[in-house]
């Protein structure tokens, strides 16, 4: 009898270890301004529901729910598209974010010339969520 309690605890052990939730930021101007990616998985066979925190306080801070995604992460680039402008770009999913108002919306057609630079990506390293900052280009 001990011996299953031990065998289904190991198992539910393993099956929660799938499981996420997981916050990184993009630090625009220190800790007040910010982009915050968010994944959450409540279990191994379930999708991953995200979100992102468009921050710059004290003026305003919001949290959108985005398009979930799978277990692995599909990486997500930012760019700068303007003053106080990002774009984020998942698989081919667009979104428009605004940290003057903190607004963020889905960008259906978006026209890579009004993309800046990309400023970074956020994506999993060795299983923990990373932003990574994107070389900057040469004047």
């Amino acid at each position: 009898m001990r011996w299953r309690r031990g065998a289904i605890a190991a198992l539910c052990a393993l099956g929660l270890a799938a499981c996420e939730d997981a916050a990184i930021s993009y630090r625009i101007e220190g800790m007040n301004h910010a982009l915050v990616l968010e994944r959450q998985q409540s279990f191994p066979w379930s999708e991953v529901k995200q979100a992102v925190v468009v921050s710059r306080l004290p003026k305003c801070q919001r949290k959108y729910p985005i398009e979930s995604d799978r277990a692995e992460m599909t990486p997500m680039k930012v760019y700068e598209a303007g003053d106080l402008l990002w774009a984020l770009e998942q698989g081919g999913r667009w979104y428009l974010a605004s940290t003057e108002d903190c607004r963020l919306q889905p960008w259906d057609k978006p026209d890579p010339q009004a993309l800046g630079p990309v400023v970074g990506t956020f994506l999993h390293r060795d299983g923990v969520l990373v932003f990574e900052t994107a070389p900057k280009s040469a004047p």
